[in-house]
């Protein structure tokens, strides 16, 4: 059980933590200042240390290079006594597991960094056996173009070894290349060992200088947590080396390692600007969960596609409201975006579809044209329509309509309605006229499978209609102006003078999810929609509920989702800080909010 390390903020893989030493340290850190080394027992017998709260002390070990044989490390390994003060050990990645310490140093890190696939698996692999709420480093391998690599990974620490060690041997580090420092006509830094003339700089002065390049480095990768923005950082800068860009890689074919690391949502904006984009977390769970949980309720209208549009949600855009002057309500709007896939028209605010901003040039990649198509190819094959109206301009849109069009799984058919421009006169009067004839759906309609496709997205396939009744059949009412709806039990009896019942939950605007009350709460655990669960010991939470409380928690919750806790004690709900599994195997830190809660 850790004592001293603690995660505060989460960015996928990669967290903000804090080592509790006499001097707090916030983590991804260079551990030279405050790491006390006991020494290798290869070398000679060792005495655990009477360590203290200055310094993380690094007990007696046995370092094993990648590759060694499984009889010898277990012929050799040593017994890591019950420490009272910060502790880390040495493991390798072939055989981490719990030792009580509050960090792990991999002795194996020289012989996978550098390899992509070698050194996703080790980092995988480590991180599955150790506690989340210990801090995992890598010795003898960061440099200020690898680091901020190593963290996205989920590296809590690093040292100067490798940097210091290439600055005496002539080799000058920047965030992106290595130079012969023989070669610089000046220095492109201007750090303290920098400023001085090119021609007194001398190979002390380079190893001072690598070792300033990587602490401002990691300055900016903290920033980039801090701010959810290091996966932007990380698909420029892993451009630098090529182990870099397949170890990125790498880590992106590791869906449920990301995946279960990855908030639902956060308050920064996603960028789009290469290709790498399409496989992010945010981006391949939107896709999944609009083809495999959401579920069309617009059944008397045709499909509706039409381009997205820079100003988010798209209603707010001046092209969507023409766009809907001619639609009327008699078509059901889904939009077609680079790199989102298809939003429908009640997601438009769910996140990431109103987080992102791509980059606008006209031309569609091939990975864009076939990553939307067959979003929109899965969606079609779920959803029934009786025809397709495509309000799209030619390019890239038409292309992905044309191309779901020919697919012989998808028997519906499609109308092309855009003569140039999809916002002329004439290409709305199409679209209108395309329309004519075909009934109008409410206001009332549209808000009520708003939050029930809201509720498919966040619980699962059909939790909509387990929650709020499905359509013809409601027993949900809705108050408030979209986006801000609140949703009330279709019961005059329940609630105060002039409401319809008890208020159920909210729609939350930014991030375009539901935030339930009580009554809320007991609907969802009553419902046969799946319900997000967290057990806790026998006492009441306010304000939050800490990990150290946490009997047990479903290994579904991700951060940002929706919670009900529920104790001997005590019934709430919240919205979780940690994920499911985290939440049961972290001792520090916390692991929901309480937003209400009744004790029993």
């Amino acid at each position: 059980m850790t004592e001293y390390f603690e995660v505060h903020e989460r960015d996928g893989a990669a967290r903000i933590g804090e080592l509790r030493l006499a001097e707090p340290v916030t983590t991804p850190a260079l551990a030279d200042p405050f790491l006390t080394d006991a020494g290798s027992l290869w070398a000679a017998d060792r005495e655990v240390p009477d360590g203290d709260d200055h310094a993380l002390t690094l007990l007696p070990h046995r370092a094993f290079p990648s590759g060694t044989r499984e009889e010898v490390r277990e012929s050799f390994a040593v017994d890591h006594p019950d420490v009272a003060f910060p502790a880390a050990v040495v493991v390798d990645s072939e055989s981490a597991r719990d030792l009580g310490a509050d960090a792990y140093l991999l002795s194996d890190a020289t012989g996978f960094v550098g390899h992509g696939e070698g050194f996703r698996d080790a980092i995988v692999r480590a991180k599955s056996a150790l506690p989340d709420d210990t801090a995992l480093g890598l010795s003898g391998v960061a440099t200020p173009r690898n680091v901020a690599l190593l963290a996205y990974a989920g590296v809590d620490l690093v040292d100067a070894t490798l940097a210091r060690t290439k600055g005496t041997q002539g080799m000058y580090l920047t965030g992106d290349a290595e130079h012969f420092l023989a070669d610089l006509d000046e220095l492109p830094c201007a750090c303290p060992a920098c400023e001085q003339p090119r021609e007194s700089f001398s190979r002390a002065d380079c190893a001072d200088h690598n070792v300033n390049a990587l602490r401002a480095e990691l300055r900016r990768v903290r920033e980039r947590i801090r701010s959810g923005r290091l996966r932007d950082y990380i698909e420029g800068q892993t451009r630098h080396e090529q182990w870099l860009t397949a170890a990125f890689r790498e880590f992106d074919d590791q869906w449920s390692y990301l995946e279960e690391r990855t908030p639902l949502m956060r308050d920064a904006e996603v960028t789009a600007a290469s290709a790498e984009t399409l496989d992010r977390v945010e981006i391949q769970r939107f896709a999944d969960r609009v083809t495999s949980r959401y579920r069309n309720r617009f059944t008397d209208q045709p499909l509706v596609l039409v381009p997205c549009s820079a100003a988010k949600p798209y209603s707010d855009s001046q092209s969507h409201r023409q766009f809907h002057d001619a639609i009327q309500w008699r078509g059901h709007t889904v939009s077609m975006t680079s790199p989102i896939g298809v939003v429908p028209q009640e997601l438009e605010t769910t996140y990431p579809a109103q987080h992102y901003d791509a980059v606008v040039t006209g031309d569609w990649s091939e990975d864009e044209i076939g990553f939307v198509a067959e979003v929109l190819r899965r969606y079609l094959e779920r959803n029934d329509y009786a025809r397709v109206v495509a309000h799209v301009p030619e390019g890239g849109y038409r292309e992905i309509c044309e191309r779901v069009e020919r697919d012989p799984a998808i028997d519906v058919p499609f109308e092309y309605t855009c003569v140039d421009h999809p916002t002329t006169d004439e290409s709305l009067g199409e679209l209108n006229a395309t329309l004519q004839g075909e009934p109008a759906y409410s206001k009332r309609e549209r808000e009520h499978n708003t939050v029930r496709a809201i509720a498919d997205y966040l619980f699962g396939d059909g939790a909509g209609d387990d929650l709020f009744g499905g359509p013809g059949d409601a027993d949900v009412r809705t108050t408030g102006r979209y986006p801000k709806l609140q949703v009330w039990g279709d019961d005059p009896d329940a609630g105060r003078d002039g409401e319809p019942g008890e208020q159920l939950a909210t729609m939350v605007p930014q991030y375009g999810t539901l935030s339930f009350t009580l009554a809320g709460a007991r609907r969802w655990v009553a419902s046969d929609a799946p319900t997000k669960r967290v057990e806790i010991d026998p006492f009441v939470p306010h304000g939050s509920v800490l990990a150290p409380g946490v009997v047990d928690a479903d290994d579904d919750i991700r951060v940002g989702d929706e919670v009900v806790i529920e104790g001997p004690k005590a019934f709430a709900v919240g919205r979780a800080e940690m994920s499911g599994p985290e939440m049961v195997g972290s001792t520090r830190g916390v692991a929901s909010e309480v937003r209400h809660v009744d004790e029993r």
